[in-house]
């Protein structure tokens, strides 16, 4: 099962990644990690999308963390996407706290102007984290999976008959 994680920064993809990962052995990527010992751009992306769609279907996890719009579109069609956001104010002040509590005006430029980023995409479930337990953040995350495998698991039963 593959789950995208996406969002703008300090919203808590992380920390929700980290909560799938230890619960469920999942292996997490974020970001350009697909790039690893990858000889140029296009071979990695073309691999990683074929890891993510090789394993749609399967009991394993695999998360990954999104910060740059074009990646949704290494997502597999079934993937379940986890849409994470904050109010504006609290990604300034984590923002803040990542740069030792200074919040330079380029940053605070970047941070209004990439705020509603994700607005407009389609997901699964939308999580506006206001220091929210991430343990009920995984329950949740874990009853869409079960749902969509459900539902996945009925669309082949009915396509072979």
């Amino acid at each position: 099962m593959v789950i995208g994680i996406f969002g703008v920064s300090c919203t808590g993809k992380s920390s929700v990644a980290k909560e799938i990962e230890k619960r469920t052995n999942a292996k997490v990527f974020s970001g350009k990690d697909y790039l690893r010992g990858a000889t140029n751009e296009e071979e990695a992306k073309k691999r990683f999308v074929e890891l993510l769609s090789s394993n749609e279907a399967e009991n394993d996890f695999i998360v990954y963390v999104i910060t740059e719009k074009e990646h949704l579109a290494f997502l597999p069609k079934n993937a379940i996407r986890i849409y994470m956001t904050a109010d504006i104010e609290t990604i300034k002040e984590r923002f803040a706290k990542r740069m030792n509590g200074n919040l330079p005006p380029p940053v605070i430029e970047m941070i209004e102007k990439k705020h509603t980023l994700f607005d407009d995409e389609k997901y699964d479930m939308k999580i506006e984290n206001v220091d929210l337990d991430i343990s009920d953040i995984f329950d949740n995350i874990l009853d869409i999976c079960r749902l969509k495998r459900h539902l996945l698991d009925e669309f082949i039963v009915e396509k072979c008959y």
